[in-house]
């Protein structure tokens, strides 16, 4: 896709879960349960969901992200692909014989096991590298004076060694114009990343990285030189990101915590936590998921001394036209108008709090594909399962499932080329992000599976809310749906054919897409989104 060049039709469609908003009951199925019992559990479904893994590497063609792509034909990826296929004859033979193999005397069965973990070591260290910290290459994305106050950090998946790790985090500096800090989730051979799986999120196993991730992470939130840490998982990085986010979220202050940004495609985790810092939002967010009344009597009773999270929707009107836009009286809550300079003058903005927003980490998104299997083994299963629960397990966060024949599981291939992928210029040559993509444009449809429980998850309201665009170009859609009635009822029509742009190129034509609602989208080639957090060490850095 060139620069400029129109959108083709949107290919699918994407369901979309809103983040779970949390409670009082202990789930049964979920990591909280019997160690023995979740691997139990996860052999089970593994056979069960087995039909989608030929999609771990399919589709194998075509390469639209050239070099980056895992299957690509260049010689470091034919080198790995050769390596990993040696690797995977070797473990299934070695889990196929090991129950044999114990008939044998003692020192020949040690002998025997010495010597194919001698082997599996070696050709692991032909695919793994020296250290287990890479920076992105600055021709990608050179360190930028405003980008100096975040750091973004990546934490790969499953089968990924020193030059497919360094492929995807050359890949994200290109597509987000920000140097990419990345961190080694070092390969032992697919077979054996996967037994290595079930134990880290089964039984919370920290590897090395774990550990270095949670170290490196704890440091970045406690620089006061950095306001936003952006925290990217993809596969296996998903179970060991959330490891981290559970010991960040143990220890952390949370003013610092509301640094964090945190973004997985096609997790392999069985959790995701990011609580309420308030009990009052909370089982507000429980009653009004919709925000449907006026947003200062839901949170009226959130102590304001504690510094609440808070965003500002433009008001169409320089003053309140009738009574219903004033707040009830007596109400406590912060100051609902403020007076603002603008180009053309001072007008007022009403001020609301957003239950949604008053999580302790700012933002959580999840993207995943409906053939993926890692994702409907991880994710997408513990996001819609209510087996053995009073409430479907917690998975806190954004979720966008996309329905769509692209499918595949490696990062930058399939999940990067089909959601974020690059244009190019008349030489060929990558530029950064493509503006327009069938993903981003696809139609947003409220998944029905793992919602059908009332007010346990966020309304798509207060989802869009989230992403604080009112008004704003890129979202595409008039700050009238967030000023006036309900976000639904800008479906019907009133509002269809109405320029957002001043070229007309795009029209607002009461569907909602998948860029109306993806935060991570708003920060292509260089760009930022509106900041809505308002963590004390956040906003002041800020």
């Amino acid at each position: 896709m060139t620069d400029g060049e129109s959108s083709k039709p949107a290919e699918g469609h994407t369901q979309f879960f809103g983040s779970q908003v949390g409670g009082e009951s202990v789930i049964n199925y979920s990591y909280t349960d019997l160690p023995w019992k979740l691997v139990a559990y996860d052999i089970k479904y593994f056979f069960t969901f087995a039909w989608a893994l030929p999609w771990i590497v399919w589709p194998i063609r075509p390469c639209e992200g050239g070099h980056f792509d895992e299957l690509s034909f260049t010689p470091d990826n034919i080198w790995c692909m050769s390596i990993h296929i040696v690797l995977f004859v070797l473990q299934l033979l070695f889990l196929i014989l090991l129950p044999v193999a114990f008939i044998l005397p003692v020192y020949l069965f040690l002998a025997a096991l010495g010597l194919f973990f001698l082997v599996n070591g070696l050709l692991c260290r032909c695919l793994n590298g020296k250290t287990i910290m890479y920076e992105s290459d600055p021709k990608y994305a050179p360190a930028l004076a405003e980008h100096q106050h975040e750091q973004w950090v990546f934490l790969n998946g499953v089968a990924v060694g020193e030059a497919w790790l360094k492929s995807n985090i050359n890949r994200l500096a290109l597509t987000f114009k920000r140097p990419v800090l990345g961190i080694h989730n070092r390969t032992d051979g697919i077979i054996f990343d996967v037994i290595e799986c079930l134990i880290q999120r089964n039984f919370g196993y920290a590897t090395s990285d774990v550990r270095l991730a949670y170290k490196i992470l704890k440091e970045k939130l406690y620089n006061p030189q950095y306001s936003k840490v952006v925290f990217i998982l993809h596969s296996q990085g998903g179970v060991e990101g959330g490891l981290v986010l559970d010991w960040l979220l143990q220890e952390l202050p949370q003013d610092l915590l509301a640094k964090l940004e945190v973004y997985t495609f096609g997790s392999a985790a069985n959790h995701f936590n990011n609580p309420h810092r308030h009990i009052q939002s909370q089982e507000e967010e429980i009653k009004h998921p919709d925000a449907r009344i006026p947003v200062p009597e839901v949170i009226a009773n959130i102590p304001i001394t504690d510094s609440p999270i808070q965003i500002k929707t433009p008001s169409l009107r320089s003053k309140p036209s009738n009574a219903s836009d004033l707040p009830p009286e007596g109400t406590s809550h912060p100051q609902p108008l403020a007076a603002v300079a603008n180009g053309a003058g001072a007008s007022l903005q009403r001020t609301h709090t957003i239950p949604a927003s008053d999580r302790v980490i700012g933002y959580v998104e999840h993207y995943a594909h409906t053939t993926d299997f890692v994702a409907i083994w991880g994710l997408l299963h513990f996001v819609t399962n209510e087996r053995a629960s009073p409430e479907i397990p917690r998975f806190v966060g954004r979720v966008f499932s996309r329905v769509s024949s692209r499918g595949g599981h490696q990062f930058c291939q399939h999940y990067l080329n089909g959601m974020f992928p690059l244009a190019q210029n008349e030489d060929g040559e990558f530029t950064g992000c493509a503006e327009r993509n069938d993903f981003m444009d696809s139609a947003v449809e409220i998944a029905k599976k793992g919602t059908e429980k009332v007010n346990v998850r966020e309304g798509l309201e207060n989802s869009w809310a989230m992403i604080g665009l009112a008004g704003n170009p890129d979202s595409a859609i008039p700050s009238e749906v967030a000023v006036h009635g309900s976000f639904y009822g800008s479906f019907h029509g009133s509002l269809r054919g109405r320029s957002i742009h001043s070229d007309n190129e795009d029209l607002f034509d009461g569907t909602v897409k998948v860029r109306h609602l993806s935060r991570l989208w708003q920060y292509r080639n260089g760009r930022s989104p509106p900041e809505i957090s308002q963590g004390l060490v956040r906003g002041a850095t800020l």
